[in-house]
Order: C-alpha cells, then sequence, then structure tokens
C-alpha cells in the first residue's frame, strides 16, 4: 500500500523534534514563557504526528506480512480480516493525507478569532452571539481549549464583537476559511411583523503568535489607556480600571481586554492579540505583493460574503467559495463545521495548484 511517508517527511520531523526536546532542557529555556509555551505546544503536536504515522508504517507492514502468509500458505479464511484492515487503514491513510492540505507557514498554530457585527442594531447583534455560539460548539466538539478574551454586549440583545482563543492543533488552519462576512436570512424575532431580514457579521481569524519574536514591538510604539470593564447598556461592572486599550501607533490597530480579573492579565492578553494582528498584517501584505503577480485578490472586508446562512423561507447553508450546501443549518449553527470547511480547504488547494 502506498503511503506518503516521504511527502510527511517523518524522518524530518523527527530530526526537528530531538533539536526541539534538546532546546526544552537548557537553562533559560523558561526565561521567555511565552517562547516556551510555544515550543512545547510545537513538541506536542510533533510527538502526536510522528506517532501516528509510524504506527501507521508499522500496521501497514503487518498487513503485507499476513498478506503474504494467506498468499503462501493458501489461508484463504484470511481475507475477509485482510479486507478489513485494508479499508480500516486506507481510511486513516485519507485522513492523515487530508492534513497535509494545512502545508501554511502558521496551519498548525492555535487560533484567535474575531466577530463583529454589520449594520443592523439588534439582528446583527443578535447574529453575531449565534456565531460566537457556533465557534464556541466547534472548538468543544474538537476537544480544542476555547477563551473568550473579549467581549462587547450590545445595546438590547447579543454582542458589538467578541474575541475567542481557540487552542489545539491546526486550529488556525481549519479555522482560517471561516474568514470573510457571514450573512444570514430569517424571519427577525426583533420586527413587530415578523418579517424576513438580512444582517451581517464578520469574522476576522488571526494565528496566534508562537512565542518567538517573529515581530519586534517597539514599547514607544504603543500607548495603553485602562478604564473600568463594562456590562449590558455600558454600566461599569467594576470600580477599578482593570480594562485595558492598546493602540498600536505605526499602524493603527487597537486591541482591548476586560475580561481578566487583573489590570496585568488584561494586559498580556491585549498584547497576544495585538501580535496575532501584526503578523496577520504581514501576511496580508505579502498576500497583496503575490497578487500583482498572481491576479486580483478578493479581501475579506464588507461585500465579500463568503457564506450564506438561510432560516426562511427554507433551511440551507451555502459556502460561496467552494459551493458546499446543506440543508442541515442548526447542525452546522450547532457547530459541526467540518465538512464545509474540508470542502473550501480542498477547493483553496486546487487554486494553488490551477
Amino acid at each position: 500500500m502506498p503511503i506518503s511517508w516521504s511527502v510527511f517527511d517523518v524522518a524530518g520531523k523527527e530530526q526537528e523534534l530531538e533539536k526541539l526536546q534538546a532546546q526544552s532542557v537548557d537553562s533559560g529555556f523558561w526565561d521567555n514563557s511565552m517562547h516556551a509555551q510555544g515550543v512545547m505546544q510545537h513538541i506536542a503536536t510533533l510527538g502526536e504526528e510522528i506517532t501516528t504515522w509510524r504506527d501507521l508504517e508499522s500496521q501497514s507492514a503487518s498487513l503485507i506480512e499476513l498478506l503474504d502468509m494467506s498468499v503462501d500458505e493458501g489461508e484463504g479464511d484470511l481475507a475477509d480480516d485482510i479486507a478489513k484492515e485494508t479499508a480500516e487503514l486506507t481510511s486513516k491513510v485519507g485522513d492523515l493525507e487530508f492534513q497535509l492540505v494545512f502545508s501554511g507557514p502558521h496551519d498548525d498554530r492555535s487560533a484567535i478569532l474575531a466577530i463583529h457585527a454589520g449594520a443592523g442594531g439588534s439582528d446583527s447583534q443578535d447574529w453575531a452571539q449565534m456565531l460566537l455560539r457556533m465557534y464556541l460548539r466547534w472548538g468543544e466538539r474538537r476537544k480544542c481549549k476555547v477563551n473568550v478574551l473579549e467581549s462587547s454586549p450590545g445595546e438590547e440583545t447579543g454582542i458589538k464583537s467578541a474575541t475567542i482563543e481557540i487552542t489545539g492543533p491546526f486550529a488556525y488552519g481549519w479555522l482560517k476559511v471561516e474568514r470573510g462576512v457571514h450573512r444570514l436570512v430569517r424571519l427577525s424575532p426583533f420586527d413587530a411583523d415578523h418579517l424576513r431580514h438580512t444582517s451581517f457579521a464578520l469574522v476576522e481569524v488571526l494565528p496566534e503568535a508562537d512565542g518567538t519574536l517573529e515581530i519586534e514591538i517597539n514599547s514607544d510604539d504603543i500607548r495603553v489607556d485602562t478604564y473600568r470593564a463594562s456590562g449590558h447598556g455600558g454600566q461599569n461592572v467594576q470600580k477599578l480600571e482593570t480594562a485595558i486599550r492598546i493602540t498600536h501607533i505605526p499602524s493603527g490597530i487597537v486591541v482591548t481586554c476586560q475580561n481578566e480579573r487583573s489590570q496585568g492579565q488584561n494586559r498580556d492578553v491585549a498584547m497576544k492579540v495585538l501580535m496575532a494582528r501584526l503578523i496577520d498584517r504581514e501576511e496580508q501584505i505579502r498576500a497583496e505583493e503575490q497578487a500583482k503577480i498572481k491576479g486580483a485578490h478578493v479581501s475579506a472586508g464588507w461585500g465579500n460574503q463568503i457564506r450564506s446562512y438561510v432560516l426562511h423561507p427554507y433551511k440551507m447553508v451555502k459556502d460561496h467559495r467552494s459551493g458546499y450546501q446543506t440543508s442541515d443549518s442548526q447542525a452546522v449553527l450547532d457547530g459541526e463545521l467540518d465538512e464545509i470547511q474540508r470542502a473550501e480547504l480542498m477547493n483553496l488547494v486546487g487554486q494553488d495548484t490551477a
């Protein structure tokens, strides 16, 4: 059975793992805790990948031996067992080969995902909260660690915006296809006449920094403001100014965090989000430069909806890039996004090879 060992480069991954493990026992390794945590997470991911592929290699060798034994000794009774094991192995290899689509420089990282309600008041803010629930459920289904870093409640219901951290293998690789405008069509629960409304929300997906100095942030380039955390309606919920707003002056990027208990914790989280946004900004600049050579680039901004969720007059979720659609809109809103994400990931692979 042909297995893509050379494509995955198990030996190369094992060498990389040895180097990282050697680094992890150096004195001073934990002086930069953020960098150390990133390295340890990468070590764990590499270890799991290598073990999986080596186990498949062993299983493949055993299956070949079983097949040879069946041919040499005329053991026809083994045919059903061989067929079953072959099907299982083929399925496992297919799933792992699919993971090779995660070849981007940040695909194996955790993700920071931000949701912004569009114009439309309560309907759009409620839609933003529905999307937040969808991604929280997605993270739970994939057994990822999910943490709400920041949320801004709507005036009456829902949220104006929210930022969440999703920690798990290839979280960014999976979620990067969620970036863009999401459109909802439904009978509005906030309309007395129950008319059909269309709502929009923008989803941003950023790769989490791995702790290395990928982008250096000069302390003179940032302005830090403190304020009191607030709840629905803007009322202050804390007497102390624990909430943090950091402005990166050269780029104009502003990040806030108010969900942690202390000002220091909120500052650490805000800096993490700022680093992720700066990494994403650099990626966008590179993408725009490549687009000048490769062709037109469609930004993930307003007016470029990537997916529609229709709840009335019929039920359907359709991804406008890959063409994938399903009538089980409730399952999608409950976080069952694997198939729709797979379709767009394969669509991206097709574009890269075209």
